[in-house]
């Protein structure tokens, strides 16, 4: 097994131009983050992309991973005529169900209420398909349990991919704070640059696993949607020495967005 590469990445529906419509021009940085990234992953030429996302099928206490051998999703709700077709990792998805068992961590392929992918993986599978398309996939969904259980889950990821010879890259999907300007659409908190400071500075000293030490009511009251993905990607990197680099930072429309790459 060889983990090849992390990467952190946001998910705005409009840095897809067949949505943004010229409003993507304002995240200049993130798309050419994103795409410096897909160059990344086609010379890397990973067997399986794992995708951690908050919008897939979620549960306050359970770890949701897609079933099945193929998927597919589109960008129809956000007005453009996109679709993006998958390949599972039928392997991994069954053995991650076994080493759940074995670790006694609430996580398996039960309760699926909606098969299409959701936008936390086809933005992320968007660039990357242009770049690079022989691979297989797992998507993997968040849940309400605590950030010590998101981690160690990503340990368990981890352990079962070790179990096949097989070349592996990892994508946490997730905005930061949503709460970063007054004319955002979510408003603005003093609590939201705080909690996007504190991410930043974890990216760029390489220093994943101090998120776990991130205070609740801060996380709560900054409104992110990718700290429990990023915590379960500090799981699955956590036994070797990876080198960090933030990518690009950005909120032009009161929402964070990070891209960052963790390479050994």
């Amino acid at each position: 097994m060889s983990l090849l590469g992390s990467f952190i990445v946001p998910h705005p529906p409009l840095i897809i131009p067949e949505v943004g419509k010229g409003q993507e021009k304002k995240i200049q940085e993130t798309t050419n983050a994103y795409k410096s990234i897909a160059k990344k992953i086609k010379k890397l030429k990973p067997d399986t992309i794992i995708i951690c996302s908050p919008h897939s099928v979620n549960y306050y206490d359970y770890f949701h991973i897609s079933p099945g051998k193929k998927a597919s999703g589109n960008f129809n709700r956000f007005n453009a005529n996109i679709q993006l077709n998958v390949t599972y990792d039928y392997e991994l998805v069954k053995t991650l169900e076994k080493y759940s068992t074995m670790n006694h961590i609430p996580a398996g392929v039960k309760g699926e209420r909606d098969q299409h992918l959701d936008h936390g993986t086809l933005i992320p599978l968007y660039f990357i398909n242009k770049e690079y398309q022989e691979y297989d996939m797992v998507r993997i969904s968040l849940s309400g349990l605590s950030l010590k259980k998101h981690f160690e889950f990503g340990q368990m990821i981890r352990e079962a991919m070790e179990t096949f010879d097989k070349k592996y890259v990892f994508i946490a999907s997730g905005d930061l704070s949503h709460k970063l300007k007054e004319d955002g659409p979510y408003g603005y908190i003093k609590e939201g640059p705080i909690f996007d400071e504190y991410v930043i500075e974890a990216i760029r000293n390489n220093q994943l696993e101090s998120l776990l030490n991130l205070d609740d009511t801060l996380v709560e009251k900054a409104a992110e949607c990718g700290l429990r993905s990023f915590v379960i990607m500090a799981g699955v990197i956590q036994k070797e020495a990876f080198k960090s680099e933030l990518i690009s930072y950005e909120c032009p429309f009161g929402v964070g967005y990070s891209v960052a790459s963790f390479l050994p």
